[in-house]
């Protein structure tokens, strides 16, 4: 098995995903895991297409990440994991689709009006 690729976004976040064979290692920008994502919550966002298809040891991770904040990424990296998963095998879909972990969460950061502080906060109204 050669490298397999996919991308995943969510938010300002760009994931590029690498999946070769291996032992179960997750790398991410030539660090582990563990030092990229301090946060546990965040891991398990990652590894959740891995273990419900209990993958974990049978493939190596590499990933470039860049953009966004650690949820944002953490969350591209899982829809970048899933889309090479299905690209190894097709069969794959049937379990991941359920789950929501093929869709792209479209939502992103909704843009600052003119004559307003934020994008929905309003200046203070004084009738007099």
């Amino acid at each position: 098995m050669e490298k397999i690729n996919a991308t995943g976004r969510r938010k300002e976040a760009v994931a590029r995903v690498y999946i070769t064979k291996g032992k179960g290692n997750i790398t991410i920008n030539n660090c582990k895991i563990e030092d990229y994502f301090s946060v546990p919550n965040c891991r398990h966002i990652i590894k959740q297409p891995l273990e419900v298809l209990s993958l974990t040891d049978k493939y190596d991770i590499k990933v470039n990440l860049a953009g966004g904040g650690i949820t944002g990424q953490a969350e591209a990296l899982r829809l970048g994991i899933s889309r090479a998963l299905i690209k190894i095998d097709p069969e794959y879909r049937a379990t991941l689709k359920p789950l929501g972990l093929l869709t792209r969460d479209s939502r992103v950061i909704e843009r600052k009006k003119p004559g307003q502080p934020k994008a929905r906060k309003k200046f203070q109204f004084s009738k007099r």
